[in-house]
């Protein structure tokens, strides 16, 4: 029912001087990362005190939304932190 179409390879490669303005799209990317991280910092604060104010209030709702923030901008860190090293991880699998 199904046939298996195989394409072959059409022998495009990505390379670094097709386009003007490589360089500076690098250098932006690379500015936008400390900001990234810096709104991870400033949500971590503001779930840890929603959190901490939830527990204290007895208002488990305020608490529960606290926890999940934390884990969101952990998560979030984490990430940014280690685009460069799972893209370029990503980028070298050949799928045959």
């Amino acid at each position: 029912m199904f046939s298996l179409l195989i394409t072959a390879d059409p022998g495009i490669k990505p390379n670094t001087d097709g386009l003007p303005g490589l360089p500076a799209l690098r250098h932006m990317i690379g500015a936008l990362l400390p900001f990234g991280l810096a709104v991870c910092v400033a949500v971590f604060v503001i779930s840890a005190a929603a959190w901490g104010l939830g527990s204290i209030n007895g208002n488990a709702g305020y608490a529960s939304k606290g926890k999940f923030g934390c884990l969101v901008a952990v998560g979030a860190a984490i990430l940014i932190s280690s685009a460069n090293g799972i893209i370029r991880f990503f980028s070298g699998i050949q799928i045959a």
